[in-house]
């Protein structure tokens, strides 16, 4: 249950009256805690302080983990923790702790593992749980009502219940402590069971997909919430093209990722004025979204747009990805350059006011002839399509919406443009929804990832320039003692960082070094993976721990292995380990993906749909990759050319250096990397040299003879689509 969310929803966090309560939160940088910082409830960050309380008090800890765009965070705030009576029982019997989910995703993976035990598999946010004082859990839920309703004990009475046992059955309350720490424990380490894959697993797995996506609507089939299916798509199109190149097409897996795209891209998930895309549908016809958008889900998003635009070269994906790149950059990114984490879906208290209309409203602002074209295109009725108001979605083309008009498509195209635009502006007038600006370091690296992806595919130099900048700023502002740190807020930059901060970040440098052949974030990429070796893998069972071996001790040090809304850290780190292995001939870091594999293959092969970014490492260890190596200065337009021609291709497992040989560097560079060593200039020509196993195709010094050496027509033959 990620129960519906709600925003810190626009309502600021100082108020033009004196707040009547002020708790620990007020020093917090996080904007979650912050909301909370005025609840009568006497709440205390995660920390020595409150533990020592509950020690010395004796008395059970209520922890209480949430995140700043969750909606039913803020209603169990509005109805429970802002209420005097319940902060009085609150504050009587427990010490209550309030944790931002983002902030210390360790403690959310622990006690959310909690609940679902408890719970027998349901679990979400706001997530409530009960600590004995030494941290262990023993009592786990969600949201909870102040009273008895929606067939859910009220809130009251949890905590009258459970301060009952506390003093009068301390036994059970232990056993039942001692019991489900070591549930989870278990849990943990049975998330790595050893073993070896089955050679088609990655077949296995696209079948799999494709049996339980949606056929109608595309996405994982659900009569509730679907979720953009970023990373199960990125195997249908690895599994096609695979197919493709070995004769053996299967058409099917293209077609389900291209039905998904298309009504995630027309539906009203997506934000159709200012672009981006919010984190979920309430539906399974991606209409009624659960409005707000994060970060990761831009980042995400438009990464499977962009390779769906390499397979298939049409214009719409390309389109459909920069407007999600140019929604982050609009809306999300800090004057320093780095990404605020989330926009949330509530203002003035009601989720989506925001980006929903009224067909009057519309009217008022395009009048009569653009305004009929507007809600004809985008679904906006006088009955509305949810709650009595429309949100924006495409029903039919262009075309058929031109024809019924008496238009042409450039006419409408131009009209609508402007329609947008307009409302746009419009709506720049209501309450905006509240912004988390505090800045993760993982979620950067996701989201620098992919702006780097798109500079080099869409030849947009801005997206490849705003990757850089939020490289430059998580280096030099949120680095500590030449380590990563977590969260950033407002240039108060704290908590170390996880194995996905490290991960993410890696692969957003990566791809930085793909994008502009800049040696320096190669040798920060190689100087943070070894730094994540040092401080976080496994020497004994393999795969890297989720927290660094100085990090605070938890009732569990876990394995984050399990793909969800955002790929483990394990995942991005096994392919990480594999490019730079392949990359600079590194054998060692060969090794540690290969055992991270085994460490977590028998929970691959028992259940493949929780590993799907996983797998993609998997795919990649099976096969030796393409390799590409340019050489020709960057700087001139003959060798942008090549570069742009190579990235036009989809590979999903291609390793591209560049040998510039004005470089004074360039000796020791192709010492450094091996695939350039022994490649030079063809008679004064830049050249690119296709290779496979070490062994080079005769090199290309143009465009259309490039091109034939990738065999982008072998690849995509439906290019012209």
């Amino acid at each position: 249950m990620d129960t519906p969310a709600e925003p810190m929803a626009g309502s600021p966090l100082e108020s033009a009256h004196p707040p009547s309560h002020t708790n620990r939160l007020i020093g917090a940088t996080s904007p979650y805690l912050l909301q909370h910082a005025h609840n009568p409830v006497d709440w205390y960050p995660w920390g020595s302080e409150a533990f020592e309380k509950a020690i010395r008090e004796d008395k059970p800890i209520f922890l209480s983990i949430g995140y700043a765009a969750c909606h039913w965070c803020h209603v169990m705030e509005r109805e429970s923790f802002e209420d005097e009576k319940i902060a009085e029982i609150l504050n009587r019997h427990f010490v209550a702790v309030k944790v931002d989910r983002e902030e210390r995703p360790d403690l959310d993976d622990i006690y959310m593992n909690a609940t679902v035990l408890y719970n027998r598999g349901q679990g979400g946010w706001p997530m409530s749980v009960f600590l004995t004082p030494d941290k262990k859990p023993f009592f786990a839920g969600t949201y909870f009502p102040p009273d008895n309703r929606y067939g859910r004990p009220g809130f009251v009475q949890v905590l009258q219940t459970v301060a009952r046992f506390w003093k009068e059955d301390r036994p059970r309350v232990r056993s039942s402590a001692d019991a489900l720490a070591d549930a989870v424990a278990r849990f943990s380490a049975l998330s790595a069971g050893g073993g070896e894959l089955p050679s088609d697993i990655l077949t296995q797995t696209a079948d799999q997909l494709a049996r339980v996506f949606d056929p109608v609507t595309g996405g994982i089939a659900s009569e509730a919430n679907k979720f953009p299916p970023s990373m199960a798509m990125g195997i249908m199109l690895r599994e096609y093209h695979r197919a493709l190149e070995s004769g053996r097409p299967r058409r099917e897996w293209l077609d389900l990722v291209e039905l998904t795209l298309h009504h995630m891209g027309h539906g009203g998930i997506y934000d159709h004025l200012g672009g981006g895309i919010a984190r979920y549908s309430t539906d399974p016809y991606w209409l009624v979204p659960h409005f707000e958008k994060m970060l990761y889900d831009q980042a995400l998003v438009s990464g499977i747009y962009l390779e769906a635009f390499q397979v298939t070269r049409k214009a719409w994906y390309a389109q459909l990805a920069a407007d999600l790149l140019d929604y982050v950059l609009t809306d999300l990114r800090s004057p320093e350059g780095g990404f605020y984490s989330s926009r949330d879906a509530d203002s003035e208290g009601d989720e989506g006011r925001y980006y929903v209309w009224t067909k009057p409203e519309v009217m008022a602002v395009l009048g009569n002839q653009a305004g009929e074209l507007f809600c004809d295109f985008y679904d906006v009725t006088d009955q509305g399509n949810w709650e009595g108001r429309s949100i924006l979605n495409v029903q039919h083309s262009e075309e058929t919406v031109a024809r019924l008009h008496g238009l042409e498509v450039e006419t409408l195209k131009n009209i609508l443009a402007d329609a947008r635009a307009r409302l746009l502006a419009a709506r720049g007038r209501r309450v905006p929804p509240a912004l988390d600006d505090k800045i993760l370091t993982s979620w950067n690296g996701l989201m620098i990832a992919s702006l780097a992806r798109g500079g080099r595919i869409l030849g947009e130099r801005r997206y490849t320039a705003a990757a850089a900048q939020a490289a430059d700023f998580i280096l030099t502002s949120m680095g500590e003692n030449g380590r990563l740190m977590r969260t950033c807020r407002k240039g108060t930059t704290h908590t170390g960082g996880y194995l996905d901060d490290y991960a993410f970040f890696i692969e957003g440098l990566l791809e930085l070094y793909e994008s502009t052949f800049e040696k320096r974030w190669l040798e920060e990429t190689v100087r943070l993976v070894d730094l994540m070796i040092d401080h976080f893998w496994d020497d004994t069972d393999g795969a890297f721990f989720y927290t660094a071996d100085d990090a605070e001790r938890l009732i569990v040090r876990s394995k984050d292995s399990r793909d969800h809304a955002i790929p483990s850290g394990n995942s991005v780190a096994l392919m990480n380990l594999l490019r730079l292995a392949a990359l600079l001939d590194r054998r060692d870091l060969r090794v540690r993906a290969d055992r991270t594999i085994r460490a977590f293959a028998g929970a691959v092969a028992e259940s493949p749909l929780s590993f799907t970014r996983f797998l993609a490492g998997v795919a990649a260890a099976g096969s030796a990759p393409s390799e590409v190596a340019i050489v020709g200065s960057p700087d001139q337009m003959e060798t942008r050319s090549l570069i742009h021609a190579v990235h036009e291709v989809y590979d999903p497992w291609r390793i591209v250096a560049l040998l510039d040989p004005e470089d004074p560097d360039a000796a020791a560079w192709q010492n450094r990397i091996p695939l350039l060593q022994g490649k030079t200039r063809i008679q004064g020509r830049g050249a690119v040299y296709v290779c496979r196993n070490h062994t080079c195709r005769r090199p290309a010094t143009d465009v259309e003879t490039l091109r034939n050496e990738l065999q982008i027509g072998a690849r995509s033959p439906d290019a012209a689509g």
